[in-house]
């Protein structure tokens, strides 16, 4: 610890509580794992063994799930495949009604996933509330707008009055939807409901350390009235599972780290697959001169720390001008150090701890690395095993250089920079440093000036006046990254239609579209040409 450290007051703590849920019963787990797709044929290959995640409060067992092998995952498609044929022919109404059934489940027992969310991923209360609003507002969004994104569109054909054509949006068939442990509800299921409302089967694969989120809304879905083959589950490792999910479905809609990322866009890529990719992000805030100081240092703390910093667009590097950094800075260290610690199944926590070892390994050795070479500790920089044994207190950093891991690395803990800028330079141009471009912020008491701003930054979002809340929670807007955070949006119009193929139904009357027997070729084209010269004369697109 360093001197800086031992002068930095410890964060508020609260009470812990026990790590498993005392209704999660053995009984009621066995029947969530019915929802695992496991091949009874396995040609003589043994099943592999169970998957047991570690709860990040005390690292004591969850519960075992089975885990796939390749056959399985081939098995789920085949069951899925079959099972959309029929889902496809349904109506969008009926599809919109068993949605917006899961919707009200969902409201009615969300303390039994808020419960499953903290014990498998350590998050507090309160974040893992926030899964629960955005998947029940995107459940509500596309069960009344499916169809109006999905409708048929009429087009001009080429000869005005002859040629009829119509745009067309139909299935790509069986999706396939990655997601990570650090959202479990809402990256595991928000991207499922467009997928099914579109008319597509879904085989999922759960990550390993958060499969029962997955299996519980599973059947929550099957009690509002979801076939039961539609949508499939498949567990274990990302190689071996994740890789055959690539390999055999129709669209692959992954979320993950940039690495993972191509090496998923490489396999899909082969087969001819599209695929959507939200991947990693290095994500920066710029406090301007005229910015609410105290309004920025409160947003600059939800920003960065909600879910202890595991969240692809949470902030890690904070750009201040040189005018308010004194004062930013102050505030900013206030409001941090102000934070609750604590794991409890209430919402007495502000935040909980992170969810692995591997994880907490990964911050310490950023932090670790920006003080050996310099940088200054101004709140937390230390491990907390007195609360957990994964426990990481929300830290900022000043007088980071560009020698440091976490000067351009993703962190994904909860770990910021921050940087003065000096007036007369481009804040711009420092929030664009890097290859990443997933979010951003910016907040400035001038609203025209900041939103010029976003228009020069390189990233998918940008929010003015608020951390990343504000773009993401927006679901009628699209949500995704540029460089090296990814490919194609979730959220929106394209949220849906990405998991569609346009489909162009042409028919041709009275005249063909060419020379007709009676006719010839020279003659047919100087009539066309005298057609397009009165099309362009009059105005006709």
């Amino acid at each position: 610890m360093t001197r800086e450290q031992a002068r930095i007051p410890a964060p508020p703590t609260v009470a812990t509580a026990g790590s498993r849920p005392a209704w999660v019963t053995d009984e009621v787990v066995a029947r969530w794992c019915g929802w695992v797709r496991r091949d009874v044929t396995r040609h003589g290959n043994p099943a592999p063994e169970p998957l047991t995640a570690a709860a990040p409060y005390d690292l004591s067992p969850t519960a075992p799930v089975p885990a796939c092998a390749p056959e399985d995952v081939a098995a789920a498609v085949v069951a899925a495949r079959r099972a959309q044929r029929e889902w496809a022919a349904t109506s969008a109404a009926r599809r919109g009604g068993i949605v917006l059934a899961f919707h009200d489940l969902l409201l009615r027992r969300q303390e039994q996933v808020l419960d499953l969310i903290q014990w498998e991923t350590g998050k507090a209360r309160y974040h893992a509330w926030q899964e629960v609003a955005q998947v029940a507002t995107i459940a509500r969004h596309y069960a009344r707008r499916a169809r109006r994104y999905l409708a048929p569109r009429r087009v001009r054909g080429m000869v005005p009055g002859l040629t009829r054509v119509r745009e067309v949006r139909v299935p790509k068939g069986v999706v396939g939807v990655i997601s990570p442990w650090n959202y479990p509800l809402y990256l595991g299921v928000g991207d499922v409901l467009p997928a099914l409302l579109a008319g597509n089967a879904v085989v999922s694969k759960a990550d390993p350390q958060t499969p029962l989120t997955m299996l519980w809304t599973r059947d929550l879905l099957a009690e509002a009235g979801l076939p039961d083959d539609l949508w499939q589950i498949v567990t274990g490792s990302g190689p071996v599972v994740g890789s055959a999910v690539v390999d055999t479905v129709d669209f692959v809609c992954f979320t993950g780290s940039t690495a993972t990322g191509r090496t998923v866009a490489e396999r899909a890529a082969r087969r001819l697959v599209g695929a959507s990719l939200e991947l990693g992000g290095k994500n920066p805030l710029i406090v301007r001169e005229d910015a609410d100081v105290t309004a920025a240092a409160a947003g600059t703390v939800v920003a960065a720390f909600a879910n202890s910093g595991q969240m692809c667009v949470h902030v890690e590097r904070v750009y201040a001008h040189e005018a308010v950094y004194d004062a930013f800075r102050d505030e900013l260290v206030r409001a941090t150090r102000a934070l609750r610690l604590g794991q409890t199944y209430d919402y007495a926590p502000d935040l909980g701890p992170l969810v692995s070892p591997a994880r907490l390994a990964a911050v310490e050795a950023h932090v670790d690395d920006a003080v050996a070479h310099g940088a200054t500790v101004l709140a937390g920089g230390r491990a907390r095993p007195d609360l957990g044994p994964l426990f990481y207190e929300p830290t900022i950093l000043e007088g980071v250089t560009p020698g440091m891991a976490v000067h351009g690395t993703e962190t994904f803990g909860p770990v910021i920079s921050l940087y003065p800028y000096a007036a007369g330079s481009d804040p711009v141009a420092l929030a664009n440093q890097g290859t990443y471009g997933l979010s951003a912020s910016i907040w400035s008491r001038d609203g025209r000036e900041a939103r010029r701003m976003a228009g020069r930054i390189r990233s998918g979002s940008v929010n003015i006046n608020d951390g990343a809340a504000a773009a993401a929670g927006s679901v009628e807007a699209g949500m995704g990254g540029m460089g090296d955070s990814g490919l194609g949006r979730r959220h929106g119009a394209e949220g849906i239609r990405k998991f569609t193929e346009s489909q162009t139904i042409a028919a041709q009357r009275l005249l063909p579209l060419g020379p007709s027997p009676k006719s010839t070729a020279d003659g047919f084209v100087r009539r066309t040409n005298a057609q397009l010269t009165l099309l362009r004369r009059l105005g006709v697109r």
